[in-house]
């Protein structure tokens, strides 16, 4: 056991009184010491925090996330450095695996990489999940790097790990980081390879796909960006160029991600889904068959819709060979997806309509004889 390895936990927040306390209280065992860096709460976050620990700093706002992470990062006096983000918790099952990582932790670890679920289905299952730099050794003095989707740069041993963080919070969409990103823009600072990936994110996201397609070429063109980002970023210039009804772009910006890697299956079910929509169903059921067959996506760090990678490729393979007729298959793919998400509700009603096409087609069959 190693009793000498200690934990700070450093935090940013502003008016999180309605979150935070529940994220302290998840990480009771874990940490040895609590860092709040307040920027700006005119509601009862503070006194919320005062449960927990005296260590409550103020730092000004400057539309700058990095540098209040930075401001956060140079008050810990630990070994480790958690942060955590006041809608996020974790879970009892992985709280206590977190206590055991703390007591088997190889001091030699410069950062540890935990999955981060930002969504979570009916069941508790992560519906959308990425990876990150979550626990880091504070001597190692990693920074913070990017206004705006701000990412810890770490270098040195990583430790990949299951334990899981978890975000909790009911969506509130704002144009704050727009904001920063379009007055960055007419200041003329310079955006790095990353500030260009989450200013198309943000441009997309707020319905300028004009402007966000253009951005996201421009990224890519750097020939400089992190190959998850990469990757998204074709992903997200599909999404613009189908939403300005231009099909062939969105083709060739869906195919453009073999540049980055393999197939993978949001990229194989949005091909699928162009073709379905346009009546090509041949080439609709390639894609769709090729997003059943890559096996599971732990390998890779972006983001992950777990939907893409189970039940959607089989509903839609489903929804191909019903138009086609071939109603047997239909129904076998639509148990397939059931397998994965038994109470999707259309689903649950192909399950019937399969069902008397094939009563149908069985007594057709006999009545022939």
């Amino acid at each position: 056991m190693n009793d000498l390895l200690r934990i700070s936990l450093c935090m940013i927040v502003k008016d999180e009184q309605e979150t935070l306390e529940r994220c302290l209280s998840s990480v009771q065992g874990i940490v040895d010491e609590i860092n709040i860096i307040d920027t700006g709460s005119t509601d009862k976050t503070k006194q919320i925090a005062e449960k927990f620990t005296q260590r409550i700093y103020d730092f000004p706002w400057i539309d700058d996330f990095a540098a209040a992470r930075n401001f956060a990062f140079a008050q810990a006096t630990e070994d480790y450095i958690l942060w955590l983000d006041a809608d996020d918790i974790l879970e009892e099952k992985d709280r206590l695996k977190f206590i055991t990582l703390k007591q088997q932790l190889n001091k030699g670890t410069d950062s540890v990489m935990m999955p981060y679920h930002l969504t979570l289905d009916n069941k508790g299952k992560p519906g959308f999940s990425l990876r990150r730099n979550r626990l880091v050794r504070r001597d190692c003095q990693f920074r913070w790097e990017g206004a705006v989707h701000e990412v810890l740069i770490v270098s040195g041993t990583i430790l990949q790990s299951d334990i899981a963080i978890t975000h909790h919070k009911k969506e509130m969409h704002t144009d704050r980081n727009l904001r920063i990103f379009r007055q960055r823009k007419q200041a003329n600072l310079t955006f790095s390879p990353r500030d260009l990936y989450y200013y198309a994110n943000e441009l997309r996201d707020h319905d300028f796909p004009e402007e966000a397609a253009a951005t996201y070429e421009q990224f890519l063109a750097t020939k400089q960006g992190w190959i998850e980002d990469c990757f998204h970023a074709c992903m997200g210039m599909a999404d613009c160029y189908s939403k300005l009804n231009l099909e062939a772009e969105s083709v060739r910006a869906l195919l453009l991600s073999l540049k980055y890697g393999t197939p993978r299956a949001e990229m194989c079910c949005r091909l699928g889904l162009i073709f379905l929509e346009s009546n090509r169903l041949e080439q609709a059921i390639y894609w769709y068959n090729t997003a059943t067959r890559l096996g599971r996506p732990d390998q890779y760090l972006g983001p992950i819709v777990s939907d893409y990678w189970t039940w959607i490729p089989h509903a839609q393979l489903s929804i191909c060979y019903d138009q086609m007729g071939q109603w047997a298959k239909a129904q076998l793919h639509n148990e397939m997806a059931s397998f994965h998400n038994p109470e999707h509700p259309g689903i649950q009603n192909n399950r019937k309509y399969f069902g008397q096409k094939i009563i149908e087609m069985t007594l057709s069959a006999s009545l022939s004889l």
